[in-house]
Formats: C-alpha cells, sequence, structure tokens
C-alpha cells in the first residue's frame, strides 16, 4: 500500500483570507475551497486549510524554499504576514532561513539555497 496524495495541514481561522494569501502571495494554486477545508497546490505539493481555527499561534513543520527569499519575505510581509526571523544564514548552514506567521497563527519556514 502507497500514499495517493501527501497534504500538509495549515489551520485557519478565516478561510477566504487564508485561500487569498497562499494563492495570491505564496502562489499556490487553487484546487478547491469549502467554508471548513480547502487545497492549494504547488506542483504535486498541497496544502491543505482546516477551518474552525481560533487563530492562535501554531508551530508547522512547513517549508517554503524560494529563489530570493528576502524578496519573498517582503511580499509576505505586504500580504498581511508577520516576519518573525528575517531570513539570515547561520554559520556552517548552506542556506538563508527565517519564519513568518501568517494571519491565522500558522508559523512557516523560509529558506533559500545557497549551494
Amino acid at each position: 500500500m502507497k500514499p495517493e496524495k501527501i497534504k500538509f495541514m495549515l489551520m485557519a481561522s478565516n478561510m477566504g483570507r487564508a485561500v487569498k494569501f497562499y494563492r495570491d502571495v505564496i502562489g499556490f494554486e487553487e484546487i478547491f475551497t469549502t467554508d471548513f477545508w480547502s487545497e492549494l497546490a504547488f506542483g504535486d505539493a498541497i496544502i491543505a486549510l482546516h477551518g474552525g481555527h481560533n487563530g492562535s499561534k501554531n508551530p508547522t513543520g512547513l517549508s517554503l524554499q524560494f529563489e530570493d527569499v528576502l524578496e519573498a519575505a517582503d511580499r509576505i510581509q505586504a500580504g498581511g504576514a508577520a516576519i518573525i526571523e528575517t531570513p539570515i544564514q547561520r554559520p556552517g548552514e548552506p542556506l538563508l532561513q527565517g519564519r513568518f506567521r501568517d494571519r491565522e497563527g500558522n508559523e512557516v519556514h523560509i529558506t533559500q539555497y545557497l549551494g
């Protein structure tokens, strides 16, 4: 038995706002949307949004890699999310890494591979 798909679920207190952020700011393609469950895709990766969250902080294991993470951080902040760690290079790591918190409370890592 093999999985059919892999979905990474995030919580949403305002589904319309969450879908708009991940579609318009991050660049995911909207698959379908309801008030309680929505799915957005980037290639084979699927972000599922589960409605009914209270908006409190929600650390996640999600990491999004960008070609230019500093430009992405600016776009993310302009889109309404809070940058909670500005992307920096830590000693010995071949990447810039930071974090943001979307308006639903989900904390997501953002990176750029430096090679």
